[in-house]
């Protein structure tokens, strides 16, 4: 009968927690550090303009009960605006939502009229959990949608989808858990694991096996689970994707962007490939370029929620 009990209770409880997953828990205005700014002008000289028209908050939320950090930048004005998601890259401390991320992305993004929240993932900047590459810290992306829900300025009948390599397998689980994404952009994204440990071993030693559940003991199935070129068909087909990379990259090499593209046509699913010559992981030296084809691509399937043309042969 105490067992009985006791399961009942800590059953009621864990489905208490999961109602509340995406409960926005705080919010508090953020301000960038004139020293951060500084560091970032020469890098993007419109840095002042876009802090002008935007506000950034720190956040805290639930996902699987577990209390959450991420960041919120938001524009200004009466709103209600369109949504995008954003999935950090890198793994722990390293590629964690930092002030340059924050001005980069969130706020950049942010200025062409989209809220924008991020996660630091479960177990980072002071949040509660372990992350695990790709595994149950998918549920820190999915929960930031009812967060918006919360959002008085987010309209979360348009939510987009942004990731960057890591942050871009992210965006790939994701989308084969939802429909409500319009439309989404990788950059730069892990779409084979196998292949990002063949080319960077380190990858294996430093993220893999320390953040992956049981990957010592079925590394195989485990990687192929993170390896969405691999499974393209089980993507959201009503979402259509942008997908960005550099041949100069050395991080995720542009092959994986190459072979995301193949398997995305090969199941008819919509999307547009941009490869730029020479470019970094991050497109830096053609930040202006990488920027306008995403910005371009929210706008047309997210803010004004366009239909993709025929995907069939067609024409003269």
């Amino acid at each position: 009968m105490i067992r009985a009990l006791l399961f009942c209770f800590l059953f009621a409880f864990t489905a208490d927690l999961s109602a509340q997953d995406g409960k926005l828990l705080e919010r508090t205005a953020y301000t960038v550090p004139d020293s951060s700014i500084a560091k970032w002008r020469s890098r993007m000289p419109d840095v002042d303009s876009i802090l002008s028209g935007v506000r950034i908050s720190r956040i805290t939320y639930l996902s699987d009960g577990l209390k959450v950090k991420g960041y919120m930048a938001v524009p200004v004005g009466k709103g209600p605006f369109p949504s995008v998601i954003y999935c950090r890259g890198g793994n722990r401390d390293y590629g964690m939502i930092s002030d340059g991320q924050l001005l980069r992305y969130l706020a950049s993004i942010a200025s062409w009229g989209y809220v924008v929240v991020g996660s630091q993932y479960r177990g980072n900047d002071g949040g509660e959990g372990k992350e695990e590459f790709g595994g149950a810290d998918v549920n820190d992306v999915l929960n930031l949608m009812p967060l918006l829900a919360q959002v008085p300025e987010a309209d979360t009948s348009r939510i987009g989808l942004f990731g960057g390599s890591r942050g871009g397998l992210m965006a790939y689980l994701a989308l084969t858990r939802t429909t409500r994404f319009k439309a989404a952009v990788v950059l730069s994204g892990i779409t084979d694991a196998f292949m990002t440990r063949a080319d960077r071993p380190e990858m294996e030693t430093n993220a893999f096996a320390p953040l992956i559940p049981g990957y010592a003991m079925n590394r195989d199935s485990v990687l192929l689970t993170r390896s969405p070129a691999r499974w393209a068909e089980r993507l959201c087909k009503t979402t259509p994707i942008l997908i960005q990379a550099g041949t100069g990259d050395w991080r995720v090499k542009a092959d994986q962007a190459l072979i995301m593209a193949q398997a995305l046509y090969a199941s008819m699913h919509p999307f547009r490939l941009l490869v730029i010559e020479g470019a970094d992981h991050g497109l830096a030296e053609y930040r202006d370029e990488a920027d306008h084809s995403a910005r371009l691509f929210l706008d047309t399937y997210v803010r004004d929620g366009k239909q993709w043309p025929s995907l069939e042969p067609h024409g003269n």
